[in-house]
């Protein structure tokens, strides 16, 4: 049987965070809105990462939630580490690149959301994040969720 936190079937998420022109990308699940008005998310990220080591050094990154096509992505974007690995490169040659806001995203994502930092905090393995949303674009609704990773067997929780 599942552990309380594992039960809920969540949208999966990539943080696109820049550091100059290069853009790194992860997947992130601890991920929540927390307040409507004004509409700001919690995002947090895994210690030791390129993913955190940019949005410590910028005020923006854009949260990306992922359609299911976006499942073969998944082990490169959340197994290797952007410290070690080009992920830029890998999806540049995937043609899986698009801009937005002058930024570069995954294409057809089901929801881009641009996040300007507020605070961090110091949660454990991760950094906990408070962003306040300044623009946001929908797509589709056809979202990846935990459990389409559970079932594929991409994550054991």
């Amino acid at each position: 049987m599942r552990r309380p936190w594992n039960l809920a079937s969540i949208p999966v998420y990539s943080l696109a965070t820049y550091a100059g022109e290069s853009v790194n990308m992860n997947i992130c699940t601890y991920v929540s809105a927390v307040s409507m008005k004004p509409k700001r998310y919690m995002v947090a990220v895994y210690d030791n990462t390129q993913s955190l080591e940019n949005i410590r050094k910028s005020k923006t990154a854009i949260l990306q939630i992922l359609g299911k096509h976006h499942i073969s992505l998944v082990n490169v974007l959340g197994k290797k580490s952007g410290l070690h690995y080009d992920k830029q490169n890998y999806l540049t040659k995937k043609k899986c690149l698009e801009t937005w806001n002058d930024k570069p995203v995954l294409t057809d994502c089901a929801g881009l959301m641009e996040l300007e930092k507020l605070w961090s905090k110091d949660a454990g393995d991760h950094t906990m994040f408070l962003f306040d949303v300044k623009r946001f674009k929908t797509n589709h609704e056809n979202v990846l969720m935990l459990n389409d990773l559970r079932e594929k067997g991409l994550v054991r929780i």
